[in-house]
């Protein structure tokens, strides 16, 4: 079986875009391919998939297959993405204005100025989400801002929120430490019943914050648009950011606005298109 793909990457956080043309694929069908697909030595090497099909009244339907082969409800460079992949097959002549479902809703992507290899792209993530039942965290706590989590045993002071995906945000004053092995152990942590995604994160002026991010299903990544959201609204609740900063990872940096007016996010960052090719499953 042949597979035609095109490989994108957000500030090295990368994704193959796969369209489901002809027969439909079953999830499962999917997961083995992502797990395939994905594999740096064996496959074509990525984060995740990013599998594209016609929905009545969008763009498209997305879905996102992480590298161990599990399914997201949603991924912000993912989207961002997919929004690239969709305007340069049209010929960049119709819209550079796209509406996308994913398993969280339907998102907006919008295409902008062109960059070196690639374009500037704005991906609204919709409003975040602390409430501990819907994220989800099993704990009495209505809210986990700042709140102990136990690991071990240690406490950590944790701020868990979705936003459109689970996180688990910590603010550090280094990363001086093993990031890489306590994100691992808190994505699987009892306390999240569908694991968690981590961002480690220091402040670096209220306007400014790097991050360091493991990924629920694809471990440390170049970067995460959900990620650098759900740092950025910790933050704020922490009254550590603006609603508006730069969240900086080593591959480069994302534009976070957590807009007031209608509790939204606003996420911008570059896409950049790598290769295309067909892969033989």
């Amino acid at each position: 079986m042949q597979i035609q793909f095109t490989k994108y990457h957000a500030l090295q956080n990368d994704f193959l875009v796969i369209e489901q043309t002809g027969a439909s694929l079953s999830g499962r069908r999917l997961s083995n391919i992502a797990r395939t697909f994905c594999h740096r030595r064996t496959g074509a090497g990525a984060d995740g998939i990013l599998v594209l099909s016609k929905a009545r009244g969008i763009d498209y339907k997305v879905d996102i297959y992480n590298a161990d082969g599990s399914w997201a409800e949603k991924s912000g460079n993912g989207l961002r993405i997919a929004g690239v992949h969709v305007f340069l097959k049209s010929g960049k002549r119709q819209k550079s204005d796209f509406l996308f479902r994913t398993g969280a809703g339907v998102d907006r992507v919008q295409i902008g100025r062109k960059i070196k290899n690639g374009y500037l792209v704005t991906v609204d993530l919709g409003r975040p989400e602390f409430d501990t039942s819907k994220i989800p965290v099993k704990t009495s706590q209505r809210y986990m801002i700042n709140a102990p989590l136990k690991v071990g045993t240690v406490n950590l002071p944790v701020t868990c929120l979705s936003v459109g995906n689970p996180h688990t945000v910590l603010f550090v004053d280094n990363f001086d430490f093993d990031w890489k092995a306590l994100g691992a152990d808190l994505e699987v942590h009892k306390a999240f019943p569908n694991r968690t995604n981590v961002e480690f994160v220091k402040v670096v002026t209220p306007r400014e914050i790097l991050v360091c991010d493991w990924e629920r299903g694809a471990g440390a990544t170049g970067s995460s648009g959900t990620g650098a959201a759900a740092s950025a609204c910790a933050g704020v609740m922490l009254g550590l950011v603006d609603r508006r900063c730069e969240v900086v990872f080593d591959t480069g940096s994302l534009d976070i606005h957590w807009i007031e007016k209608t509790d939204t996010i606003r996420l911008t960052g570059p896409v950049v298109h790598v290769t295309q090719g067909t892969f033989q499953l």
